[in-house]
């Protein structure tokens, strides 16, 4: 038993165990959006390797509940002067991604564009529903810090290991740069969901997915890593929706999200090599939940899970494939100048 959770590796078995058991427990306690704690437990279990203590995951959430509470007040002016809105929303999102490349913390960076883009346009038709989003936020994180807190002591990192070694600052020109590219990469996202909140919301998630992962990808790998992964995200979500169908229950969806997780685990942490980045995989396993997660509550809002899937896949590869030309044009302008 012992050398099969060696071959595993603790790293593996927290990003499984916390990613199945933040899903399980959303869909338990009837969640608003029961996908944002264990998209956030993935982000939080795969960039640290040391537990958050109490104090800092309170103030964590805290300065992230504050800082996109802040999206609120976007509300009137998006409301009445669009345009406007649009842009003050734009320069906030280069400013979050910056932050992140300039040594910031990366997490919070990805928390602040989330929260900024999804409550802002939940808020353009219902101002209830931008605070129900802000609710949503908060609960999924405080969720996503307990359970990732509970999978490092049940599978703590050897007592020989570091600790997590600070994300170096870029310089200001190139933070400048990828950050502008990185905004850009949400906007598109971003503007549909305006127009339509509740069917535009997983764009919004999958498209703060890529603008992290264009911040850490270059153009020659673009296609392969962008594209790539939300083809493979979406392969993986149909193989998981179609397990779950055998036999529906809460118990199945831990152990089939447990299952997925440590498969995807030992690529992204390289336990079994293969030519793909960790960011592929990474943005793979996000990919799957976030359509995996959409399905489930469209199967018990009675809607058609099969066209709907087929609409939400058809627009995250659009947004992929933008997201990829934004990266190809950036780079050949930087070559030009």
């Amino acid at each position: 038993m012992e050398h099969r959770l060696q071959l595993l590796g603790p790293r593996t078995l927290r990003v499984a165990t916390g990613t199945a058991l933040c899903l399980t427990i959303s869909f338990a306690l009837d969640l608003s959006v029961p996908v944002i704690a264990p998209v956030f437990a993935v982000f939080l279990l795969a960039t640290q390797n040391r537990p958050l203590s109490f104090k800092a995951g309170v103030a964590f959430a805290l300065i992230v509940a504050l800082t996109t509470g802040s999206g609120l007040l976007l509300v009137p002016l998006l409301r009445h002067y669009a345009f406007a809105g649009v842009m003050v929303v734009g320069l906030m999102l280069f400013l979050a991604f910056r932050y992140g490349l300039r040594g910031g913390n990366n997490l919070v960076s990805t928390f602040l564009v989330a929260g900024l883009t999804m409550i802002s346009a939940a808020g353009t038709t219902d101002f209830q529903s931008a605070v129900t989003v802000v609710g949503a936020l908060v609960k999924g994180l405080v969720l996503a810090v307990l359970v990732a807190r509970l999978t490092h002591m049940l599978f703590p990192e050897p007592v020989s290991t570091g600790p997590q070694p600070a994300a170096q600052a870029m310089p200001n020109g190139q933070a400048a740069r990828i950050a502008l590219r990185a905004a850009l990469v949400v906007m598109p996202a971003y503007l549909l969901a305006i127009a339509d909140p509740a069917s535009y919301m997983p764009i919004i998630m999958k498209s703060v997915s890529l603008g992290r992962q264009s911040c850490t990808t270059t153009a020659r790998s673009a296609a392969r890593d962008l594209i790539g992964s939300t083809l493979l995200g979406g392969l993986l979500a149909i193989v998981f929706w179609l397990a779950l169908r055998l036999f529906v229950d809460l118990w199945m969806l831990f152990l089939w999200m447990l299952l997925f997780g440590l498969l995807v685990g030992r690529k992204l942490y390289r336990i079994s090599i293969t030519r793909y980045s960790p960011g592929f995989w990474l943005n793979s396993l996000v990919t799957m939940i976030i359509l995996l997660g959409q399905s489930v509550q469209d199967s018990a809002a009675g809607k058609d899970v099969y066209t709907a899937f087929a609409v939400r896949m058809g627009l995250f590869v659009a947004v992929t494939v933008y997201a990829c030309l934004m990266l190809l044009i950036f780079e050949r302008s930087h070559r030009a100048r």
